[in-house]
């Protein structure tokens, strides 16, 4: 599929966050695309903000210390398996993209709201905001109450707006880029739930004018039956197609 891509995509592949071979996996999707003779090649990452870009920006070109850069971003957790990542559009002709909210703004609506915020705060949310749709919300709603967890539905509703304002801010950063950069292909490293059924980040990019989109889930196999394997894979009754491609590892 990597040869069908045209400028102006946006392709979006997801991973379990921290697992080795979903990393392993976009690296060698994004190499194989400049062994393809893609030229232009930009990476929008889940994991930074864009508030923090000038930082993102003398990382890659400016030559900012790593150890700096990630204390400048309030990089948290493991490094070195996305460094690969951040990096690549160096070397590209493209750029690295912060496209989420600050950690800070979703920490406190999950807490207390969208209602609660400041002025200041309000600014941080793109304009046209809309809550994810009602599949999506459906979705998030069984994952984040399953397991036994009994959690008030007020509770759930500040959490989902936490994650619709995730998903509004990094479509519309990476919607931006694309409108004004359409000779590059922006792959989005992303975690899965909101690229799964198109219901989180690939919606929203579509209502904000993104045409031309690629879903790629990364899925793990291990340790399940082949009953299991068949169901994560397979079209879902109400919600559809999991993406366009499913990329399979067993970790």
């Amino acid at each position: 599929m990597i040869e069908k891509l045209e400028a102006g995509t946006v392709v979006i592949i997801s991973e379990i966050h921290n697992l080795k071979s979903h990393h392993q996996h976009q690296e060698l999707f994004l190499e194989a695309m400049a062994q393809n003779g893609i030229g232009r090649i930009s990476v929008g990452m889940e994991f930074l903000s864009f508030v923090g870009q000038a930082y993102i920006d003398q990382y890659l070109f400016e030559g900012l210390p790593e150890e700096q850069f990630l204390k400048s971003v309030n990089w948290s957790g493991d490094f070195p398996t996305y460094r690969p990542l951040v990096l690549f559009p160096r070397d590209h002709g493209g750029e690295t993209l912060g496209l989420n909210a600050p950690r800070t703004l979703t920490a406190k609506i999950s807490k207390t709201g969208l209602s609660s915020l400041s002025e200041e705060e309000r600014a941080l949310i793109p304009p046209d905001f809309k809550l994810g749709n009602p599949l999506y919300f459906e979705r998030f709603k069984a994952t984040m109450t399953g397991g036994g967890h009994e959690l008030p539905p007020q509770v759930v509703a500040r959490y989902f707006e936490a994650q619709s304002v995730w998903d509004e801010t990094m479509a519309f950063v990476a919607s931006n880029y694309m409108g004004k950069n359409p000779d590059s292909i922006l792959v989005i490293i992303v975690g899965d739930f909101h690229a799964q059924y198109g219901g989180g980040l690939p919606d929203r990019l579509k209502a904000r004018g993104v045409e031309k989109i690629v879903t790629i889930s990364q899925v793990n196999l291990k340790d399940l039956t082949p009953e299991e394997r068949r169901e994560e894979v397979r079209p879902h009754p109400k919600y559809g197609v999991r993406a366009d491609y499913i990329w399979t590892a067993e970790e």
